[in-house]
């Protein structure tokens, strides 16, 4: 699953932790914790947000793209 590689890569280039991301994505910081290990699946409506807060498509973030570009 290579979108698990890819938010946490991403979060830690733009220095967030993760407890800011899930305060953005209106989510605790233990469930973002198990998004980033694989232990329970993003859902849409955070994708989604990231996408947004990173500025990347869902492509890139879903692995099916090296672009990052939108």
């Amino acid at each position: 699953m290579k979108y698990i590689k890819r938010i946490r890569d991403l979060r830690e280039d733009s220095d967030k932790t993760q407890q800011e991301i899930a305060d953005i994505l209106g989510t605790s910081q233990t469930m973002y914790a198990r998004y980033e290990r694989g232990a329970n699946e993003l859902p849409i409506h955070h994708l989604i947000k990231l996408c947004e807060i990173y500025n990347v498509s869902a492509d890139y973030i879903l692995g099916l793209s090296d672009s990052s570009k939108k």
